[in-house]
């Protein structure tokens, strides 16, 4: 979107008087500033400057303890590199605004590679090298709550007034209940440009999940999961709920994922999954090849925080363990059936509060990893994942941020700045909730031990 074309779409929306100009930081959360319409030039032109920094807070949106970012830089700024989507409409806001969405380089121009989509445009450009493109669609689950309540509570239905109270999987039903708030989620996805497809009632009260379509971008694919997960929750607001995309909100039900599915396109647009029949080529195979090594020490990614660990608990119907298969939702890497034109993989690893770029930069950086290394995989699992014997995946919080720190193969994904900004955000927070002491310890030892 060039200048022109900005203040070409800016004066047919005169009601706009606003722009949040935004980088998103490694949490997945959107930082940056408000500035008036008529400085949107200074924005799309690379003139906004911000703390590099900003992308490295924690989830509070406090600073590191002794970041050399900080610390040892005097907390220098950066430059904000406009990103060239159209500028974003946002509707649910008390007067209309817009969202300019931006990404960070350093004062010499250079990308900052600690910023999550810095990191995951280095991984594209590599895969141009090969001469192919990654064709990727994500499915995100979420929950819908009564806002009214300290502690997140299913919903009452609009129709109805009742609170869910069981589960609803593929539910018409609960659909059509919560029709106006999808219809209209569906609505800011078209004003938006975000490709949403299919939606469905999940497996929670009041979860439900909509996938996108695939799209020849990986960078437009995270961008869209970015937004689509700022959307509804601003859209569920608008209609008196709370939207959440915690990977395990309710201990007792579902928790939240966010799947990836990817093919790989050469310079023909041929997919180079497809060998004409159920089991996918040789570079297929290379590929979950990668996604299996880098899988243990990339778990940070896909499961960043305290909450992760309750959604991959033994059990729980996430993954836990490293194994593929064919038409298996056991297994972390599916290879779905259908036509081989479509030959992809799933991987059902990450959840739902992921950032969306280190989710996509891991799996599409370790997939080309093991087309680069040629790496074979362990044969396929059929039956049950979760009754066998196999490598499991970091199951609690601080095993993933200490397998991200020493990770093999991270630094030849990431940046190593981005390697140590995050395990710096991720120890901090686990410190934190390290030090906090729950209603259900007190409940349990106060009087008792």
């Amino acid at each position: 979107m060039t200048p022109d074309d900005i203040k070409t779409w800016l004066d047919a929306r005169p009601e706009i008087e606003s722009i949040f100009a935004c980088v998103c930081d490694l949490n997945g959360a959107m930082r940056g500033k408000r500035v008036p319409v008529d400085h949107v030039a200074k924005v799309v032109d690379g003139g906004l400057r911000m703390p590099l920094s900003i992308v490295g807070m924690d989830i509070w949106g406090e600073d590191i303890e002794r970041s050399e970012l900080v610390f040892e830089t005097g907390d220098a700024d950066g430059l904000c590199e406009f990103i060239g989507r159209p500028l974003i409409p946002i509707t649910w806001t008390s007067r209309p605004t817009a969202l300019a969405m931006l990404m960070m380089r350093q004062e010499d121009g250079t990308p900052f590679m600690g910023d999550p989509r810095q990191a995951l445009a280095r991984v594209a450009e590599r895969f141009k090298v090969h001469g192919l493109t990654p064709v990727v669609a994500t499915e995100l689950e979420f929950y819908i709550c009564d806002p009214s309540e300290d502690r997140p509570q299913a919903p009452r239905s609009p129709v109805t007034g009742k609170r869910l109270d069981s589960d609803g999987a593929m539910s018409l039903d609960e659909l059509q209940h919560f029709d106006e708030f999808l219809n209209d989620v569906y609505d800011v996805c078209q004003l938006q440009g975000i490709p949403a497809d299919a939606a469905i009632s999940e497996n929670g009260a009041g979860q439900f999940e909509i996938n996108m379509m695939h799209v020849a971008d990986p960078l437009r694919a995270a961008d869209d999961a970015v937004l689509f997960k700022r959307l509804v929750r601003g859209v569920a607001r608008k209609h008196g709920f709370a939207a959440t995309f915690m990977a395990k909100p309710y201990g007792n039900r579902s928790g939240s994922g966010f799947h990836v599915h990817f093919s790989l396109v050469d310079e023909n647009g041929v997919n180079v999954f497809d060998n004409g029949g159920e089991a996918g080529t040789d570079l297929m195979r290379f590929a979950v090849g990668g996604l299996m090594e880098t899988m243990q020490e990339n778990t940070l990614t896909f499961a960043p925080h305290e909450n992760s660990y309750r959604r991959i608990m033994p059990g729980s119907h996430a993954p836990t363990s490293v194994a593929w298969g064919y038409e298996n939702r056991t297994a972390a890497i599916r290879i779905p059936g259908g036509s081989p034109k479509a030959r992809r993989i799933e991987h059902r690893v990450a959840g739902a509060d992921a950032n969306p770029y280190l989710v996509l930069a891991s799996i599409l950086g370790g997939a080309l990893l093991g087309i680069e290394q040629k790496l074979e995989p362990a044969a396929p699992i059929t039956g049950d994942a979760y009754s066998m014997k196999l490598e499991t995946l970091p199951l609690d919080w601080a095993t993933a941020i200490d397998a991200f720190r020493k990770g093999r193969h991270v630094p030849e994904i990431f940046s190593k700045r981005l390697q140590t900004m995050m395990v710096e955000c991720k120890s901090q927070e686990l410190r934190t909730f390290a030090r906090a002491v729950t209603d259900l310890e007190y409940h349990s030892y106060l009087e008792i031990v």
